[in-house]
């Protein structure tokens, strides 16, 4: 098979879908690998290397016009044309917040697959934790960078000072983006609450964490409540392919304090939050009702070369599997990847992301069998 990497294009997006090990396991295979000339510069990844590797450096035409194509984030419109019906996608959608996206899938009738849901019967997200991980610890860094007076917070260290109390951390949700945002701001000696409505989730984060990390089970009041005490809140919601609930009101921000932050990191899902609207790493943050607001929807793409090397050590093995087997055979052979097949042939496989856009799903064997 013919496997293309095109550089990304979204705003701020310095991430790659590849490295050049993972190149070198698709050359062992017997695959074709086609790289965008200067695809891996923003991650510190020399075309030289990728070339080492067994890739051959070409034009974003050549790239795209490979069998299968592998990106970081969503097609953008100006990527729109080169989406084919012969065309198979492996990338982070999140259709459900970027529906022209969706649009320009069932249109062309590519073949997608998105990371963000393929599941293990365990119900992990395999391909969305390491990002989520990143995106969770970086979270708590940019909130402390934004409560800083200087640049329009309250003017609080998160940790605090000996005799001054630290600032106040409420995470909403407690997958993997709002553990791993709840564990470094403890480390950072932060006050830190963290919601979830799923009691297990919150007795596997207490018995970690020893009290470091006070856990509340998470409902309208008790959101109300800490959202309103809270220095620094971070949304990390998740509802594998469908959009984020609101579960903070324009009211709830309303009453909270002046210069407060919110980093929504839901935001690529349409957002946890009333008041977010999706910001870029040039553009980060916005001011409403004295809060700051931070919505990037691609924070890991500000740490580009950590976040490239941990994203292709979790999609690597996917990847292989459909260029050997192709689209059916690895979904056939691989539950998970099942989860993950959202487009086939202007259809949609998916029934979460149907339900979220309101588009009526097809069964996944009944599309490829059709395609």
């Amino acid at each position: 098979m013919i496997v293309g990497v095109p550089a990304e294009t979204k705003s701020g997006e310095h991430r790659v879908a590849i490295t050049p090990d993972g190149v070198r396991e698709l050359h062992a295979a017997g695959h074709r690998v086609l790289i965008e000339h200067g695809a891996g510069e923003g991650c510190s990844i020399e075309d030289s290397e990728f070339i080492a590797a067994g890739a051959e450096a070409v034009s974003a035409a050549d790239a795209w016009g490979a069998d299968m194509v592998v990106k970081v984030k969503e097609p953008q419109e100006a990527e729109f044309g080169y989406l084919r019906r012969d065309l198979v996608l492996l990338t982070y959608l999140h259709l459900a917040a970027y529906p022209e996206v969706a649009t320009a899938l069932l249109t062309s009738g590519t073949t997608a697959i998105a990371y963000e849901t393929v599941q293990l019967d365990s119900g992990a997200l395999p391909l969305l934790a390491p990002m989520s991980e990143v995106a969770g610890r970086m979270a708590t860094q940019i909130g402390a960078h934004y409560l800083e007076r200087e640049n329009g917070g309250r003017g609080v260290l998160l940790g605090g000072a000996p005799g001054v109390r630290p600032a106040r951390v409420v995470v909403l949700g407690a997958g993997n983006v709002g553990w791993n945002a709840a564990w470094i701001a403890q480390g950072m000696e932060a006050e830190v609450l963290l919601l979830d409505r799923n009691l297990d989730r919150l007795r596997f984060v207490d018995q970690i964490h020893r009290g470091r990390i006070m856990t509340l089970a998470s409902n309208r009041g008790a959101v109300e409540r800490t959202v309103a005490e809270a220095d620094l809140v971070i949304g990390a919601i998740l509802v594998p392919g469908g959009r984020a609930p609101t579960v903070v009101t324009e009211a709830m921000v309303q009453g909270m304090k002046r210069g407060a932050v919110i980093v929504d990191v839901a935001v690529d899902q349409g957002g946890c939050v009333a008041t977010t609207r999706e910001t870029t790493h040039a553009d980060p943050v916005y001011e409403v009702h004295g809060v700051v607001h931070y919505a990037v929807g691609n924070i890991p793409g500000a740490v580009p070369h950590t976040s490239t090397y941990a994203l292709t050590n979790a999609t690597l093995p996917y990847v292989l599997e459909v260029a050997e087997r192709g689209v059916e055979g690895a979904v056939r052979h691989d539950p998970a990847l099942l989860g993950g097949l959202t487009t086939v042939g202007g259809r949609l496989t998916n029934r979460a992301v149907a339900e979220a856009l309101g588009l009526p799903a097809t069964d996944a064997f009944v599309a490829l069998a059709e395609n």
